[in-house]
């Protein structure tokens, strides 16, 4: 395996102590715009936030949170959010994040398999925690962000902490479990990546070398996620004013309008915020001269998509994807200048190319099973170029899934002292060295004449310039697989021009040996997708729905 951006120390390492750095170096820089109710933001200082920190561990503390202990975290994106996750990450806690819009059975089974002692949370996740029974068994305190009866409140906490000596710290190391993050669940009940100290250091640094992101930046994500990211980058971020469960419906003016007021440097988005943002800039002219870059991850962004939104950044300015999955990231990133200059291949059936990968990242494509693997000596590898399972090995990549142990063995495979995670997806290693993606390994469409690939099918159809995106599904049995499109138009396309798209999407189809084998093509007024990034597409749920419609 290579070596890292930067040399990987080993031994004591908390991605929260880097706030320190920053509070020494600009005490009174801006760390958080928070929205207020008369529509502008607030600013809370670095050196503001760090105190509020110190505060809340210390009194989580004397409460009784100990380091080790489970701490559940249902807290929207604000001041709290951030303070209360530097805080537990400091005094060694674990957190647990799970998505809320997973749905409330998943929530129960994940908080049931999380067993954590602590649950903190907002008044409405309180009440669905009693009145669904939430990890009863396992939790004896709970802090309250708001009101609330039982356990405490946010702010006793911090009055607690007020009159601790004890800083509420201690030394962790790159082995320590700092929290368990579940899935999405887009393609089966969402699994808790277990993440240590050492993950989440790496991860930070490899971000800011790979992107060069600089101390005094100022972010605005539209992840929760990764705005954890942005203390210890050293950069201020601005909390948009929107619904984070939705990101697919943000109004374009609540995250222009901050860019330009605070002339953000750095921004996060979905898929589906870029593309919601990159139409209402393009349709309006309107340019982000302050970007310096955009990030987009969660599911690959179209073409299309990354082409408008670029088209509002100036200089240096581009988008960048980095690929990756919650066990493993980042693995590799491209900017959309590489992507939009391999259209022609994309178009041809031969995947999306997500870049070259990561220092210290070592790729192997291997043969498709479904079988587990239990070590790198039962690997099949595949020739450069023919695409097979993509599994990945390095620092950033975790070893378990939390009390899952049979899906722990289904995804990873021993690599010596390391594990090697098989991220479900399909791809392969261009003659470059560049990693393109072809779809995920439980979508593959199983005909009798061989297998079908989405992405890279979904690819040859995607340009006609009235289908908004298409999503390939098999109905029938496996290995007996119909090959169905499902296609969903753009929305200023009239639905009675169905007959002439379908007519061209099947010369489209025709022309390309990758998609020659589908026959049916089926028009879907507008696709399921995930809860978290509004952008990957939910197969199983349009392969039920086309069932009864294939001939």
């Amino acid at each position: 395996m290579q070596d890292g951006p930067t040399s990987q120390p080993t031994g004591e390492r908390n991605v929260a102590s880097q706030l320190d750095a920053r509070v020494a170096q600009s005490p009174d820089a801006p760390a958080l715009f928070l929205p207020t109710k008369s529509g502008g933001h607030t600013a809370v200082t670095f050196a503001e936030f760090a105190h509020d920190v110190d505060r809340i561990a210390r009194g989580l503390r004397a409460y009784g949170v100990e380091p080790g202990e489970r701490v559940a975290v249902m807290v929207p994106p604000g001041r709290e959010f951030f303070a209360l996750t530097f805080a537990l990450l400091r005094m060694g806690s674990v957190l647990v994040m799970i998505d809320p819009g997973i749905g409330l059975p998943a929530l129960r089974t994940c908080l049931g398999e999380a067993a954590p002692t602590t649950f903190v949370g907002v008044p409405k996740a309180q009440i669905a925690r009693r009145l669904f029974g939430w990890a009863k068994g396992s939790i004896k305190r709970v802090v309250h962000v708001g009101f609330g009866f039982g356990g405490v409140t946010l702010e006793r906490v911090r009055r607690l902490g007020q009159s601790e000596s004890h800083s509420g710290y201690i030394t962790t190391h790159d082995s320590d479990p700092a929290a368990i993050l579940f899935t999405s669940g887009s393609t089966g009940t969402p699994k808790g990546a277990v993440y240590t100290h050492g993950i989440f250091c790496t991860q930070v640094e490899w971000i800011r070398e790979t992107y060069g992101i600089e101390p005094g930046e100022i972010d605005l994500p539209t992840f929760p996620l990764f705005a954890l990211f942005d203390p210890a980058l050293g950069m201020a971020a601005v909390i948009p004013r929107m619904d984070f469960s939705r990101p697919g419906r943000v109004d374009p003016r609540q995250v222009i309008e901050p860019i330009q007021r605070y002339k953000v440097t750095n921004m996060f988005g979905s898929p589906a915020v870029i593309r919601r943002v990159g139409q209402h800039v393009d349709r309006h002219g309107v340019e982000l001269p302050s970007l310096r870059r955009v990030l987009s991850a969660g599911a690959p962004a179209t073409p299309p998509d990354l082409d408008r939104f670029r088209r509002c950044l100036t200089g240096n300015a581009d988008v960048h994807t980095p690929y990756g999955a919650t066990e493993a990231l980042p693995v590799s990133s491209i900017a959309a200048a590489e992507v939009l200059s391999e259209l022609d291949a994309t178009r041809r059936g031969r995947g999306i190319c997500v870049g070259r990968t990561m220092p210290g990242i070592d790729v192997a494509i291997i043969e498709v099973t479904d079988a587990p693997i239990p070590d790198e000596s039962a690997m099949t590898s595949v020739a450069p170029g023919t695409v097979g399972e993509i599994t990945v090995a390095g620092p950033v990549v975790t070893r378990e899934y939390f009390a899952r142990p049979e899906a722990t063995t289904a995804a990873k495979i021993k690599s010596g002292d390391q594990v090697r995670h098989r991220m479900g997806d399909l791809g392969y290693l261009d003659e470059h060295g560049r990693l393109w993606f072809c779809g995920r390994k439980s979508h593959r469409v199983m005909t009798p004449k061989g297998d079908l690939y989405t992405l890279a099918c979904e690819g040859v159809f995607n340009g006609h310039v009235e289908v908004r995106r298409t999503a390939l599904v098999g109905v029938g049995a496996p290995g007996q697989h119909c090959p169905v499109l499902c296609v969903e138009l753009e929305a200023e396309t009239p639905k009675r021009q169905w007959s002439r798209i379908e007519k061209e999407l099947r010369e489209l189809g025709r022309e390309c040996p990758a998609t020659a084998a589908i026959g049916t093509f089926l028009l879907h007024p507008s696709f399921p997708v995930d809860i978290r990034h509004n952008s990957k597409i939910f197969r199983e749920r349009l392969a039920e729905w086309a069932a009864p419609r294939v001939q």
